[in-house]
């Protein structure tokens, strides 16, 4: 495998919730400046649609990230007025739950109890999504949520915003220029976090811990993302006659390329 498991500091428990959102804010600002809601929305879309589903089950949504603003662009389109969002966590935040749960009407909730994303057994139905998580999970465990979904004939979309395409030497090379660059578009998106807490604000521009993180996160992401021969390899005794896998680039209205998916459903 081309991919390498490095480690980001939200993998680990220790890391304060609180900073891991701050993070999450300035990720959210950067998906909405690359147009990332409208690609999840046509993608998402498109497999609702052709398998006449009405739920989505996001796995690892931490503090929500993309899916919110992609259900918003969702029900404004024919045949989708009626998508509901149930986001879900293997350690679900109490803050996010009540977040997230205190409005029934926007048709978001967020499940209070544990689920694990690499047993479909018993998850609640509908279109499975993993947005820009999948590469947190080392080759194991990615490839249990693969078949775990296909054993239970559920449908799963995994997207990741980026691509891991860079030798790996050459990311080493380039990670000193690549790390100030990213802390300095982390001070340039913080004003557009909404909403703009003290503590984005303290621990980005008085005690940078912030741009830090968010800096090493987004440069270690990079050569942990699973590439499409990675996901031939995890895929390998995958797939049948019920059941088919797809993989490709996601793609802007205007053709541009904007990150990759890999998408399974039953066959009807």
């Amino acid at each position: 495998m081309k991919r390498v498991q490095l480690y980001e500091f939200e993998d680990f428990k220790w890391f304060p919730t609180w900073l891991r959102t701050c993070m999450t804010n300035l990720i959210v600002v950067l998906q909405k400046l690359m147009g990332i809601g409208d690609v999840l929305a046509d993608l998402i879309g498109g497999v609702l649609l052709e398998n006449n589903l009405k739920h989505i089950v996001d796995l690892g949504s931490g503090s929500g990230g993309a899916m919110p603003e992609v259900l918003t662009k969702l029900r404004k389109r024919e045949g989708l007025e009626e998508v509901q969002l149930l986001m879900t966590d293997l350690y679900p935040n109490a803050t996010f739950i009540q977040k997230f749960n205190q409005d029934p009407s926007d048709q978001i909730s967020y499940k209070e109890t544990s689920v694990d994303a690499t047993n479909f057994t018993e998850m609640p139905k509908g279109l499975k999504t993993m947005i820009n998580s999948f590469h947190h999970m080392p080759p194991k465990v990615a490839r249990a949520i693969l078949k775990s979904a296909e054993e239970n004939k559920q449908a799963i979309l995994i997207y990741e915003m980026a691509e891991n395409k860079i030798p790996l030497l050459v990311w080493w090379l380039l990670l000193p220029l690549s790390l100030v660059i990213v802390m300095l578009m982390a001070l340039l998106m913080t004003p557009f976090v909404r909403p703009l807490t003290w503590q984005q604000l303290v621990f980005t521009y008085l005690i940078p811990i912030i741009p830090i993180c968010y800096a090493w996160d987004g440069q270690a992401s990079l050569p942990r993302m699973y590439t499409f021969r990675d996901v031939d390899e995890l895929l390998e005794g995958l797939g049948s006659d019920l059941y088919t896998w797809q993989k490709g680039h996601a793609k802007k209205t205007n053709g541009k390329k904007m990150g990759t998916y890999l998408l399974g459903f039953p066959v009807s």
